[in-house]
């Protein structure tokens, strides 16, 4: 029997059987076509946010990208601590000490850095805020309309159910409260009327 070799199994990838292996994540291809429709319009609408936003704002965005990296601050910190060693360690080497402690100098430096930073993360914050409104106004479009849309569905279906005669026509008050498109003035007052 040593002439006949094992017939060869099919190969499977390693990472159906070992439960270790980390899940395949699914590609745009997986995807229903009507999904792969709506990243495409929110990349759109990305991208031309993008291409519209003012070179003062991208030129703020990149800056908050700097200041707000771990590198920055502890470049912060390497410069500060050199700062301090530099000027109480001058006059030990003969250099001119050109801060002398409690480091004024300094102090103005950080309290720019400060400034400075702070105020690019409000205006980054500030262009932000304009995009999530943006999307809250969106989503309130959306939901509106699929609102209505139910209210519709619901009005077509009690239509048909009392149109076919071998369905018994019996009152269903929860159909028919549901089949009124709400009014949103009405919801939106009411909202604010029951906040504190």
């Amino acid at each position: 029997m040593l002439g006949r070799r094992r017939p060869r199994m099919a190969e499977q990838p390693q990472h159906e059987h070992d439960p270790l292996a980390p899940p395949q994540r699914p590609t745009r291809e997986d995807l229903p076509e009507a999904v792969s429709d709506n990243i495409d319009t929110i990349l759109d609408f990305y991208k031309r946010h993008e291409r519209e936003k003012p070179r003062a704002q991208r030129f703020v965005e990149r800056f908050s990208h700097v200041v707000g990296s771990p590198a920055y601050v502890l470049a912060n910190l390497a410069f500060v601590l050199a700062w301090i060693a530099y000027n109480l360690l001058a006059e030990e080497f003969t250099w001119t000490v050109f801060d002398e402690p409690p480091f004024f100098w300094l102090q103005g430096i950080i309290a720019l850095n400060a400034f400075i930073i702070s105020t690019t993360v409000l205006i980054r914050q500030n262009h932000a805020a304009k995009l999530a409104e943006h999307h809250a106004h969106l989503d309130l479009q959306v939901n509106l309309l699929t609102e209505k849309k139910s209210s519709k569905i619901i009005c077509l279906l009690e239509d048909l159910r009392a149109d076919l005669p071998n369905v018994r026509n019996k009152p269903d008050p929860e159909a028919d409260e549901l089949a009124k498109p709400a009014d949103a003035a009405a919801v939106l007052n009411a909202i604010e009327n029951e906040k504190p």
